[in-house]
């Protein structure tokens, strides 16, 4: 039977608990090896891949470590959207469960 501990140089590897509604419940979604890094999650989010994620979770097999990692990811996300200058309504409930409190430093406008 194949492993699914990634193989290779080691590498964090980032998951995401979806609800996809009342019937349907709450699942991981499913990633590629190749899509599993922390930039690919960001993107992922940020063009709505996920219904409505609820919880981000990272490890690292090789160096025996997993923690949840949803507030980061949250205090990232919001960081982006300020950038953007737009929150995506799909992202909404995620960023007000891991509100850490943390200030977003918006972007200044260039003067020229």
């Amino acid at each position: 039977m194949p492993s699914i501990v990634p193989s290779g140089p080691s590498q964090d590897v980032f998951l995401v608990l979806d609800h996809f509604g009342e019937r349907l419940g709450r699942a991981w979604r499913e990633t590629g090896e190749n899509d599993a890094d922390y930039e690919t999650l960001i993107r992922h989010l940020l063009e709505g891949q996920c219904n409505n994620p609820v919880r981000v979770v990272a490890f690292n097999s090789d160096e025996g470590w997993s923690r949840d990692v949803s507030d980061d990811v949250a205090d990232e996300l919001r960081e982006r959207c300020a950038q953007r200058g737009e929150v995506p309504a799909f992202l909404l409930d995620f960023l007000e469960a891991h509100d850490t409190g943390r200030p977003v430093q918006l972007p200044l406008p260039m003067a020229i």
